[in-house]
């Protein structure tokens, strides 16, 4: 095993409300990463930001925030599932890296079994909340399996595996937007692509965490093509990201507080780029834990420009 400091940094270290479960429900609540909230968060927010795009002026709030609700207790459903299938695929390679050996699969806490029948009733829960949806947007739920699905095996692969996470996290921009309107727009289309980089950008600097374990045991990231000039790559994909969802903006004709707060998640992004530290794990999650600003931020952007247009 080896001792760097990336594979010294605890897989979870905030068990949070997993202390309020019975002992027995503990390994699942953590297969579904119940005690690590942000990956949820950054499933989530794609999800709202479309459902804000999709609705000017923000009327029909009632339906607005019954979407919200839908779509947040689908984020905590199918992230779990997500995490799931990765656990399940991964397995072997998780037992080898010092952050993911004791995830309940590889340190024996659920069995392979367990884990493919807690998987199904996790897809079932999300079945259930796709058809409280648009009926156009369960065809685009459906869709979204594939990618779902597929993104484990990537890192096998390719040097890229951070760019299908990417079009997977970020489906819910396309969701919300069907979900508010029936149908599907250029603007969504825009905002999708800008979550899709800023997806490369928080997840590329999650890889640094792994990248000497990852390089032993022969995974592949974006972290281990940048390498030490992974800088310029987040200044880039974070430029994308802001240029992107400008365009969005202007495509659904927000008005000026959009771009004002877009501006201010712009520094957030920059901020991120020019300050982490990419050999030094504990930096890395903070700097990916703190892309819940951004997150935060566009949507309140997309929210304020929708207002003042009424």
């Amino acid at each position: 095993m080896n001792d760097s400091p990336h594979s010294l940094t605890p897989d979870s270290t905030a068990p949070g409300l997993l202390r309020l479960l019975p002992d027995a429900w503990r390994p699942y609540a953590r297969l579904a990463r119940l005690d690590r909230p942000i990956g949820t968060w950054l499933l989530l927010f794609p999800c709202w930001w479309g459902l804000a795009l999709a609705s000017p002026g923000l009327r029909e709030p009632g339906e607005l925030l019954w979407l919200g609700f839908i779509f947040a207790v689908g984020a905590v459903v199918m992230r779990g599932a997500g995490c799931t299938i990765n656990d399940i695929i991964d397995r072997d390679f998780d037992a080898k890296v010092a952050r993911t050996a004791q995830r309940p699969i590889p340190s024996g806490a659920v069995s392979v079994k367990a884990a493919w029948i807690f998987l199904a009733a996790e897809l079932l829960v999300g079945l259930g909340v796709l058809l409280a949806l648009h009926p156009f947007a369960w065809l685009l739920g459906v869709a979204s399996l594939a990618i779902v699905f597929t993104y484990p095996l990537m890192k096998r692969v390719t040097y890229w595996p951070q760019a299908v996470l990417g079009l997977a996290f970020n489906w819910g921009a396309l969701m919300g937007y069907a979900a508010m309107t029936g149908t599907l727009a250029w603007d969504a289309v825009a905002l999708y692509a800008a979550g899709i980089c800023w997806t490369l950008g928080y997840d590329t600097i999650y890889a640094h965490q792994d990248k000497d374990d990852d390089a032993l045991i022969g995974v592949k990231s974006t972290a281990l093509k940048f390498g030490a000039a992974t800088r310029p790559w987040l200044f880039g994909f974070y430029g994308a990201t802001i240029l992107l969802a400008a365009l969005a903006g202007a495509l659904a004709d927000l008005a000026w507080p959009f771009y004002a707060l877009l501006t201010v998640g712009a520094a957030q992004l920059a901020w991120q780029a020019s300050t982490v530290k990419i050999d030094a794990a504990g930096d890395c999650l903070a700097k990916f834990r703190s892309n819940r600003w951004f997150g935060w931020l566009l949507l309140a952007a997309l929210a304020a420009g929708q207002l003042v247009t009424v």
